[in-house]
């Protein structure tokens, strides 16, 4: 891996695109320290201290703390996040956008503008439920959290926190373009990771006083590193099909012959379903926590993390956008057409129909065992980590989220290397450089 980094170095585009990220990054991290104008922050503070550990405390930890001081980012990506399940999902509902979506770059960019539509249209919305929520609120000493309450301050809470989404998804945006990896997937990484040195402390600062033991600082630290080795494993579990090209002559040459493999990995969507399952639990459970009605205060109470109606919820939506994330990015008609069209067969399996049957029959019992190891991964830590009250961030679906945004982002580099004929992070032997 420290040769691969040393590489890096000889590559002025890599170079451009990694300190691209990592301003980009830190532009997003400055803005999640604006305060919204109009907020007692003294009182939002103490507000929040008490909400460790609860659905607020898990959208906090995904909006990089900029919830927890009501901050120009306070919203985040999950209204973008949100705005892209509801297209996804429309897409199979309506042949307009089933019809966009087939159309190549400029279908999937009408697609990407009708999503940043409704990521304000959803921003607004949840920013206007935050206002109203906030007017109501008051911290433990009873101190309004609002210092004028009014539509001045609806309207101005409004517009900052829609301006503060779209300026995110902007930079998302840019970092995809122009910089490493997923831009929306690494400024999630970047908001949980930026927690991790208060959540260290606080946790030291609970043994210092009595609060945990350190046989359960050391069980916590055992089952990290075994959470972390597990989703490494897994993430880079591959089932390969083996696939046979038949010998071709064309002119005075013979084609194919050989045989090779089709690589389907077993957790094929990623992060994707528990950030999509997030979201979808977040935005109707944010608005119950800010409008104080018996009713919609029941619902907040029942989606609290580590409750069994939360988790169940959460499990179920996992295992839904594991197989629909799959089912979007992989066609196994498709795959099966090409190749067929290019004279190759998978042994014993005929060409076509057959193929794609197969295929798809592999990768629905390959996608059941993903949705398996993706929410065991993010439940059953934040379950046994709830009774040892500890920070939220050493949940299941952060580590998640970290470990694989990490990978992807090392694999990302890796290409960016490997394509330039440079040793890649992971390789032992050297690949010559192309001498011109």
């Amino acid at each position: 891996m420290l040769g691969g980094l040393k590489n890096i170095s000889k590559i002025p585009e890599l170079q451009k695109r990694i300190l691209f990220t990592f301003l980009m990054l830190i532009v997003y991290r400055i803005g999640a320290h604006v305060t919204t104008p109009g907020i007692d922050t003294a009182a939002l503070a103490a507000f929040f201290a008490q909400a460790k550990g609860s659905l607020l405390g898990l959208f906090d930890m995904f909006a990089g703390g900029a919830l927890s001081n009501l901050s120009v980012f306070a919203l985040g990506i999950m209204p973008y996040i949100s705005a892209s399940i509801i297209l996804q999902l429309l897409t199979v509902a309506i042949p307009h956008l089933e019809k966009l979506s087939k159309e190549g770059d400029a279908g999937r960019r009408k697609i990407t503008q009708y999503t940043r539509y409704g990521t304000v249209i959803l921003s607004v919305i949840q920013g206007f439920g935050i206002a109203i929520g906030l007017e109501n609120m008051a911290g433990p000493t009873g101190v309004s959290i609002v210092i004028e309450p009014g539509w001045a301050f609806r309207m101005m809470t409004v517009i900052t926190l829609t301006a503060g989404t779209a300026f995110i998804m902007w930079i998302g945006e840019q970092i995809t373009e122009k910089g490493i990896g997923n831009g929306i997937s690494l400024i999630i990484f970047a908001g949980i990771v930026c927690g991790a040195p208060t959540a260290i402390f606080s946790t030291f600062s609970l043994m210092s006083a009595g609060e945990m033991g350190i046989f359960a600082i050391i069980f916590l630290i055992v089952m990290m590193v075994a959470v972390v080795g597990v989703i490494v494993f897994v993430e880079s579990g591959q089932r390969r099909i083996p696939v046979q090209y038949a010998k071709r002559i064309v002119g005075r040459k013979m084609y194919g012959g050989q045989t090779t493999h089709l690589p389907l990995k077993v957790n094929t969507a990623g992060v994707i379903p528990p950030i999509f399952a997030s979201s979808i639990i977040m935005f109707p459970a944010t608005i119950a926590n800010f409008i104080p009605h018996p009713w919609m205060k029941s619902i907040a109470d029942a989606l609290v993390p580590g409750r069994v109606g939360y988790e169940l919820l959460y499990v179920a939506f996992i295992v839904f956008f594991c197989y629909f994330y799959t089912a979007v990015t992989f066609n196994p008609v498709d795959v099966a057409d090409n190749m067929k069209k290019y004279g190759g067969y998978v042994p014993g399996i005929r060409p076509g129909k057959k193929t794609a049957d197969y295929i798809d029959d592999v990768l629905t019992r390959l996608t059941f065992s993903g949705a398996i190891y993706v929410s065991a991964v993010c439940v059953l830590p934040s379950i046994l980590i709830s009774y040892f009250n500890v920070p939220f961030y050493f949940g299941g679906t952060a580590l998640l989220i970290v470990v694989g945004v990490a990978l992807d982002t090392a694999g990302q580099i890796e290409t960016h290397l490997l394509t330039r004929q440079y040793e890649g992070f992971m390789k032992k032997g050297r690949i010559a450089a192309r001498r011109r």
